[in-house]
């Protein structure tokens, strides 16, 4: 029991390094650790990672408010419907055959990879689009971030903080401060649902949560050490190496798939 704690906090601070050097939350590095190290389920991986995730965004969000940086009614507009679609993306997850969700997963993060090396090269807004528009963009993106967020286990930072700089004008520190924020809410939701339909390891969230917590604290201060060109591109390295890994799960013959309960 203690040796899965310490490699769960050993985990953590792996995780919430890695997603403080680049801004995310941790759940994409966090998740492959899980299913090879600790040897759980896919499944249980992306449950338990949301579970830990909702304190990153709380210590982060907090972090961010005490600098005033934080619209916390932006945060609740995104929140307000990406809490409505946690709850079918967690039961979305937890209906598909382990082999077809890390597929997913695996997809997921080579999408995420091609949106971080390309992400200075992409037309943006200018300026924050405010008013009604600006409305029905945090609430959209709420829809389709709630849902991945709630399937694959992560934060919904990575699509929440482009959409919200590229289509609503935010700086990126607005938007970082408002993802931070809303994944708490949204994640809360989708992390109750995986706990519902036993897709959560409690015993290790002792070690996953001060863990990403204090590594997420320790990556934002060595990510002014590197380029920021530099931390995306090593981090897409690792990110389409295991993308690839993931995509290459092989279907289950079918004595299997009758075997395969998740």
């Amino acid at each position: 029991m203690k040796g899965e704690v310490l490699l769960s906090l050993v985990i953590g601070l792996a995780a919430g390094y890695f997603g403080g050097l680049v801004g995310l939350g941790g759940g994409v590095i966090m998740i492959p650790l899980m299913t090879a190290l600790l040897k759980v389920t896919q499944h249980q991986a992306h449950g338990t990672s949301l579970v830990a995730l909702i304190f990153t965004g709380l210590s982060g969000a907090l972090a961010y408010a005490l600098s005033g940086t934080v619209d916390v009614v932006a945060a609740l507009t995104l929140a307000a419907t990406a809490m409505i679609t946690a709850r079918f993306g967690a039961r979305f997850a937890h209906a598909l055959p382990a082999w077809q969700l890390k597929r997913s997963f695996g997809a997921f993060l080579l999408f995420v990879s091609i949106l971080l090396v390309s992400k200075p090269y992409l037309p943006h807004v200018s300026e924050r689009v405010g008013g009604f528009w600006e409305v029905v963009l945090l609430l959209l993106t709420g829809l389709f971030t709630g849902f991945l967020s709630g399937m694959m286990g992560v934060g919904g930072g990575s699509i929440m903080v482009p959409a919200m700089v590229f289509l609503g004008g935010f700086t990126q520190v607005a938007a970082q401060g408002v993802s931070l924020l809303a994944m708490v809410p949204s994640g809360a939701v989708g992390a109750y649902t995986h706990y519902r339909l036993g897709n959560v390891r409690t015993s290790l969230l002792w070690g996953l949560v001060p863990g990403i917590v204090l590594g997420s604290f320790a990556g934002g201060l060595t990510a002014h050490e590197l380029t920021e060109s530099m931390l995306r591109i090593i981090f897409a390295v690792v990110q389409i190496w295991m993308g690839i890994r993931y995509l290459r799960t092989p279907r289950p013959r079918a004595r299997q798939l009758k075997k395969d309960t998740h």
